[in-house]
């Protein structure tokens, strides 16, 4: 059977929002009637297209993501059956393999022989927690940015909590420059191939501060350092914190004051395909990708962390995915306690 149509429409659309081909789609992107038949199929695939602006060279392409949309189709069925905390959609990730979204869209490099500082040094030891804290609501979080295929997820992990500190010290939310890291930031960052957002704090740091976004825009690339933007503004801190490995109580501390950049194991994949709700797993603790928790609150007895991504705003819950927390295990959900970071600013 060949695919109806050859070429997408190019508008681009959210299937949260409204209609394609006067068809309402459901939250999670399609509906029952659509898994019953091939044409259902067909027709939920060309509308996912126009909706994603999706463009393929040719039917042969066409046809094989058709049939790696349907696998995951599948899946995201299939799990949403199972599971009452949270749900999954089709987003644009929908006609990508696994494997294939994992090549592109992690990027963390956890170094064996890499130290931490010590525990002693963690500021936020003997703190009043508020029940729930939202920094999105305290105006100390940017909008959502896409990494896209690049492997930066490191840079964009720093630049969010380097932005929340900025904001919370200085009084000024300034959208910061995710691309002068992936350029400048070596030798032990590399780029759309991978990093850590320890050493980015420390070449921040070294570098005498970061450029603003829009002088320093995002390429979804590596590109040449661009020392000549040196006479530009740039923001600053002082250093950073490492928060006490597996110590989810140390972490909470510290997301009380600030957006923390963390690390988890998004690998597993639901995570590709997470909608909303509370997400409690599978997922294990080798951590490969960055993050940033930017609060943390409670739903109907269930405690998450509130986590900013860097997959774009049609990603999750508008950019975001809560994390169930007091999961009773040290390293936390996906590893989230296990390596968190924070900058620091004076006044």
């Amino acid at each position: 059977m060949a695919l109806s149509k050859l070429l997408p429409l190019a508008m681009c659309m959210s299937l949260f929002v409204v209609t394609s081909f006067g068809k309402d789609f459901s939250i999670v992107g399609y509906l029952p009637e659509d898994l019953t038949s091939m044409d259902k199929l067909i027709e939920l695939f060309e509308e996912w297209i126009s909706n994603h602006g999706k463009i393929y060279e040719t039917i042969e392409e066409k046809w094989h993501r058709f049939e790696v949309f349907k696998d995951n189709l599948k899946h995201i069925d299939e799990t949403n059956k199972k599971v009452s905390s949270y749900w999954l959609g089709l987003n644009e990730f929908a006609d990508l393999t696994h494997q294939e979204f994992k090549n592109m869209y992690l990027g963390l490099k956890v170094e064996s022989s890499r130290t931490r500082q010590s525990p002693e040094e963690f500021t936020y030891k003997d703190v009043d927690l508020p029940k729930s804290v939202d920094w999105r609501k305290k105006g100390a979080v940017t909008r959502v940015k896409n990494q896209g295929s690049c492997g930066s997820c490191w840079a964009f992990s720093t630049v969010a909590a380097v932005e929340g500190i900025n904001k919370i010290v200085g009084g000024n939310l300034t959208s910061l420059s995710e691309q002068e890291l992936i350029d400048c930031d070596r030798p032990y960052n590399n780029g759309c191939h991978g990093g850590l957002m320890d050493y980015a704090f420390s070449f921040i740091v070294s570098s005498g501060g970061l450029h603003k976004e829009e002088d320093y825009p995002y390429l979804e690339e590596e590109s040449t350092c661009d020392n000549k933007k040196g006479e530009l503004e740039v923001v600053t801190i002082s250093g950073y914190k490492d928060v006490p490995e597996n110590n989810e109580a140390s972490l909470i501390k510290a997301l009380a004051h600030q957006p923390v950049s963390v690390a988890i194991e998004a690998s597993g994949r639901d995570f590709q395909f997470y909608s909303g709700g509370v997400f409690d797993g599978p997922c294990g603790t080798q951590l490969d990708h960055g993050v940033t928790a930017v609060g943390y609150g409670s739903s109907k007895g269930v405690d998450y962390i509130i986590v900013k991504n860097s997959w774009g705003p049609k990603w999750g819950e508008k950019g975001y995915i809560r994390m169930k927390r007091n999961t009773g295990k040290p390293a936390g959900l996906c590893g989230i306690n296990k390596m968190a970071s924070y900058p620091t600013k004076s006044k």
